[in-house]
């Protein structure tokens, strides 16, 4: 506990997901998953409780059975460094962009997500993933679809009493194979102008399944279900040129900002989606 003058802030790192449930329903607290956006963000002082999850050994790892189980304080080296099937190379790929190497050793995956950032590199490989968010409160558990627990830019549906203790992985999604992209003013260290991730399924050299997601281009990273569409049962050889950026637009609604502008990035974003495809087809 300490003692600011005013009022007091505690400190708190509970060992069990059950302690920190506990500590959550007694008020609100600032969850700490790992620091990276939250001290930033932070300034000068965190306000509020502070709640650190990172000593719950519960919640850290990767481990296999009915699909895929990330736990939420896996941190971004740890998946790089994983021993993961081809269709997860994207979220391998974006784990190494995400700041630099001191970030990537504290920064987590369910801290990336609850953060909810438009640019947030994690988002998108995991919807191509169609990875699922479980989170846990006083009244159980639940599992949510990441395309619903994203509300908007910062904004999520977890509530104020629960935690976010993993990224589930369908079996399904852990088939064929996958490419990350990634635009920005440097290669390291920088919001995204925008970012794509493909996972591609191929049988007899013909495209069976298609999952593409685009992020930093609209207030949450989207699913591209006509330009999907379109790769489904071409040729491999034909896949880039089945992309087109009307199937790219549909899906997103871009903004203008010091980064670039709208247009730029429906036009970047195209781009990417053709290397990514591409990429995963390699």
């Amino acid at each position: 506990m300490t003692d600011t003058g005013e009022d007091m802030r505690s400190y708190a790192r509970p060992q069990t997901l059950d302690e920190a449930i506990g500590l959550l329903a007694q008020g609100q607290h600032r969850i700490l998953a790992g620091g990276t956006d939250l001290y930033p963000s932070a300034g000068m002082q965190l306000d509020g409780d502070v709640l650190d999850l990172t000593a719950i050994p519960a919640l850290s790892g990767v481990t296999h059975g009915a699909g895929l189980r990330i736990g939420a304080c896996t941190t971004w080296t740890a998946i790089a460094e994983a021993d993961l099937p081809p269709a997860l190379r994207c979220l391998q790929q974006a784990a190494r962009q995400v700041g630099g190497r001191q970030v990537q050793n504290a920064g987590t995956i369910g801290g990336n997500l609850c953060n909810a950032s438009p640019a947030a590199d994690g988002v998108p490989p995991l919807l191509a993933l169609d990875a699922v968010v479980e989170l846990s409160g006083p009244g159980g558990t639940r599992q949510v679809p990441l395309t619903h627990f994203l509300t908007g830019p910062r904004q999520t549906l977890r509530a104020t009493d629960e935690v976010l203790t993993a990224v589930i992985l369908p079996d399904a999604a852990l088939y064929g194979q996958s490419s990350f992209e990634k635009l920005g003013a440097r290669a390291y260290l920088v919001i995204s102008i925008a970012m794509v991730a493909a996972r591609i399924q191929v049988t007899n050299g013909q495209i069976t399944k298609a999952a593409i997601a685009v992020g930093a281009c609209s207030g949450v990273a989207q699913r591209l279900p006509a330009a999907e569409a379109a790769l489904t049962g071409a040729p491999v050889a034909e896949a880039a040129a089945r992309v087109r950026a009307a199937d790219v637009a549909t899906a997103l609604s871009p903004i203008d900002d010091v980064r670039a502008s709208a247009s730029y990035r429906i036009v970047a974003a195209t781009e990417l989606v053709r290397r990514a495809v591409t990429g995963a087809l390699a």
